[in-house]
């Protein structure tokens, strides 16, 4: 996910602190992986430099200067032209696990092995991302649901793969 135009949009909904902005952003999107506060105020300075923002002021308190910013006309274009663009699903064909099976093959190792791993570990995945579910709030639920679609495809894709082992071991070999 572009972190950039995830504070880009946030600071649509108004201005905003650095500290703010990150602490939003976490609630929203952090949940796996919240932004370090040098990342938000990189993105800022970023953002700032080519005309994103604009710093309405500081503020003086117990510690650093509290910087408040707001998008600007050219942030809110940039906001609209993400937002409306449509998302490529994967635009490579390669993948680690594709790889890693042709591989497997190759060097005559248990490619279905392998593949068995696999499936284990987008289960064990599947079953954190359902418990999570549980008592979250619609957001977080949504945002599961998003993953558990992607493991279910990369689930059947292994399970197709599995019963196409041996005629793509004569391919690959050939």
């Amino acid at each position: 996910m572009n972190s950039s135009n995830a504070l880009l949009g946030i600071l649509g909904t108004g201005p905003g602190y650095g500290y703010d902005l990150k602490h939003d952003y976490d609630r929203l999107f952090g949940a796996e992986k919240p932004l370090a506060f040098g990342q938000v105020y990189a993105t800022l300075a970023r953002l700032l430099k080519h005309g994103l923002i604009e710093l309405l002021g500081d503020e003086a308190g117990g510690g650093p200067d509290r910087k408040r910013y707001e998008i600007t006309p050219a942030g809110r274009e940039r906001i609209a032209e993400w937002l409306f663009a449509v998302e490529v699903p994967s635009a490579a064909l390669q993948s680690d696990l594709f790889a890693k099976t042709v591989i497997a093959l190759l060097l005559d190792d248990d490619a279905e092995r392998l593949l068995d791993a696999q499936r284990s570990g987008h289960l064990a995945r599947m079953r954190d991302l359902t418990k999570r579910k549980i008592g979250s709030d619609l957001p977080t639920v949504l945002l599961c649901d998003h993953a558990l679609f992607h493991i279910e495809a990369d689930l059947r894709w292994i399970d197709l793969t599995s019963a196409r082992l041996g005629a793509l071991r004569e391919e690959v070999r050939a």
